[in-house]
């Protein structure tokens, strides 16, 4: 092995070195941030309406029946192209009435959610309503919705992380975390979105 080509390769080793520490810190720091940045849990209170997310299904339709059975709403609109029936299915399994859910099952992405779900919550009167989806998405979400709907007070009562906080690593749903980060910059410039809610519902 030539002299030159050793130094070659000694080089590429560091710049691999600098570049998996350099993206490792960026790792933890997103996730050391994703809560307070990510996750929006508004007060709990009624509404006239609650709205799932279609997208993890299972979840997030068993947390929409609990505020259902709570009292939360009356009403239960689903949105979301994919398992929209399938979420519908499941709440009607955990006591939800079926003449109390309304489907849109063509939107395919969380400003479409928004957009599709709008005409719906006008015919339906709501005034306020309460978004279910999955934790890291909540902050997206609720801003979307807002944006679509501005007459209308959204509130955030997101599916919770399987695991604490400082065990975000073992979720399951950690690359979806990381990956949020990106998708609340392209909504910034696709749909000139602002993803910001008062700080008072940030945590609750």
């Amino acid at each position: 092995m030539t002299r030159r080509l050793l130094q070659f390769l000694r080089r590429l080793a560091l710049l691999i070195a600098i570049v998996a520490v350099a993206t490792l810190t960026l790792g933890l720091s997103g996730f050391l941030a994703a809560e307070p940045l990510l996750l929006v849990r508004s007060p709990p209170g009624h509404a006239d309406v609650i709205v799932v997310l279609g997208g993890d299904g299972p979840r997030r339709a068993w947390r929409a029946a609990a505020l259902y059975r709570a009292g939360v709403a009356p009403r239960v609109v689903v949105t979301g192209d994919g398992d929209c029936t399938w979420i519908r299915a499941t709440m009607i399994e955990s006591g939800v009435p079926p003449a109390a859910i309304t489907i849109e099952c063509a939107s395919r992405n969380t400003w479409e959610n928004a957009a599709f779900a709008a005409p719906i919550l006008t015919q339906l009167g709501a005034q306020s309503a309460v978004l279910v989806t999955s934790w890291f998405h909540s902050r997206r979400a609720i801003a979307c919705f807002r944006q679509a709907s501005p007459q209308i007070r959204f509130l955030s009562a997101p599916v919770g992380p399987e695991f604490p906080f400082w065990r975000i690593t073992a979720d399951p749903d950690s690359p979806r975390v990381l990956l949020e980060y990106l998708k609340i910059g392209w909504y910034a410039l696709r749909y000139g979105l602002v993803a910001s809610v008062a700080a008072e519902e940030r945590v609750v």
